[in-house]
């Protein structure tokens, strides 16, 4: 297979790993690209000492390419920055922001540039930028989701007419047919996060994982969009944020609820009652933890197959 993606990240195949927080460390992002895909650290959950730990144990552990996806809403970014350059990493995936503030910065040193957008106006705001690729993620994407609430099949198409750069499809796939879905719609390549959370080389809390085991359909729900709409497993947490906004909570008191280090609470340590428990539709899919190789193994093998017999079919 060779197509755009594949040639401005130099992997085998179009498959990206979510940079997803608590769950992406060095041991996750180095398996994905030793098998073939593009890995990335999650530097949202990381200070930058710690970003910088993981990006040199991730060298050491592949000689292949990942990369870092970087949260633009965090305080501090310009540290992180500043760590990636120093660090020497090649790609960067930002999400959560304005793509102006950074990408230039970043291309100037010769990084690769790819930002997460959940609409036309950011996609092309995006290429206008400079970035070399865009992440289009539908609504069905766990953690942070954009307010338009425009799912991955409508997303794609309307992304594709609208830039001419590359186009990474994500949201509620975790399948090689769902990545060949993708394709067809205009994407070159796939950005897969709730997958990968359930895997063996990610660094969720085994308490979160076997709770997206037995999520079911309509076991996740988006919380929390007076403040930033983010996609939660339901657990005492979640419910206890639909009844403050049923009732019409200030975003003050939102914010008071969702205090700091929720996410560490329930994703990193396991505290399926109180923790914000980040994960996609697609949860109700996944039945069972994996090596990352494996994962990436089936879901190229699926794509494959699936092409065949559509080919068949025509």
């Amino acid at each position: 297979m060779q197509n755009r993606v594949i040639q401005l990240f130099n992997t085998r195949l179009p498959i990206v790993q979510a940079g997803m927080i608590w769950c992406s460390g060095w041991r996750l992002a180095s398996a994905v690209s030793n098998a073939g895909g593009l890995g990335l650290l999650g530097a949202g959950s990381m200070y930058p000492d710690v970003l910088r730990e993981h990006v040199r144990k991730c060298k050491a552990a592949t000689t292949k390419p990942f990369g870092v996806n970087i949260p633009l809403l965090y305080p501090d970014i310009d540290k992180h920055i500043s760590v990636i350059l120093e660090e020497g990493v090649k790609i960067v995936f930002t999400s959560a922001g304005n793509p102006q503030t950074w990408t230039s910065t970043l291309k100037k040193e010769g990084v690769t540039v790819v930002h997460v957008v959940s609409n036309v106006k950011f996609a092309r705001k995006s290429e206008e930028s400079g970035v070399d690729a865009i992440v289009a993620e539908g609504f069905e994407a766990g953690g942070h989701n954009g307010r338009e609430e425009t799912t991955t099949i409508c997303l794609i198409p309307l992304v594709k007419q609208a830039v001419k750069i590359p186009v990474i499809a994500a949201g509620g796939i975790s399948t090689g047919r769902a990545m060949l879905a993708a394709m067809a719609l205009g994407a070159e390549g796939v950005q897969i996060g709730s997958r990968f959370v359930a895997s063996e080389e990610s660094s969720a809390h085994l308490n979160f994982k076997n709770s997206i085991l037995n999520a079911k359909d309509g076991d996740t729900r988006i919380a929390l969009k007076q403040l930033t709409p983010v996609r939660l497993l339901k657990n005492e947490f979640s419910e206890a944020v639909q009844a403050a906004e049923l009732r019409g909570a200030s975003t003050e008191e939102l914010s008071l609820m969702l205090g700091r280090g929720r996410a560490k609470k329930g994703m990193f340590e396991g505290d399926l009652a109180e923790g914000e428990l980040e994960i996609g539709q697609v949860s109700a899919m996944l039945h069972d933890i994996k090596p990352a190789a494996e994962i990436i193994r089936e879901i190229s093998e699926e794509y494959e197959r699936t092409r065949l017999e559509i080919g068949r079919m025509s």
